[in-house]
């Protein structure tokens, strides 16, 4: 026998045609469901690369935020700093003794018979 002389004929009954309608539908379900898992995959993926984007700048943006605040705090502490020294201003600047010490000081004014000498801070000038 030859390859020619294999062929098979098809039947043609009400039986094949409904197997062969039952295998052509489980083809296109096949089909749809690979479809489907396809575009959920797709989807799935999208979703999670947003998520992970969208942490990565959120991770950023606190980091940001974190060397502002620490920024800020240290020039907070200096403002503090700044704040208490002209409060004790403030304060010697209300006592009368204070004040006429630097009258004496800056302005050499002096008191009635009092005589100011000028003298320099730095000694090694001689």
């Amino acid at each position: 026998m030859s390859s020619a002389n294999k062929r098979v004929t098809r039947l043609d009954s009400n039986y094949v045609r409904e197997y062969d309608a039952y295998v052509e539908r489980q083809n296109k379900r096949k089909k749809r469901l690979y479809r489907r898992l396809t575009l959920f995959a797709i989807v799935a993926v999208s979703v999670f690369a947003y998520l992970i984007t969208f942490h990565l700048n959120q991770r950023e943006l606190y980091k940001e935020k974190v060397s502002e605040y620490e920024q800020l705090n240290e020039e907070l502490d200096k403002l503090e700093v700044k704040e208490k020294n002209l409060q004790q201003e403030i304060d010697l600047l209300n006592d009368t003794d204070y004040i006429l010490q630097i009258a004496r000081k800056d302005y050499f004014l002096s008191k009635d018979g009092e005589i100011i000498f000028n003298v320099p801070d730095d000694e090694s000038s001689y």
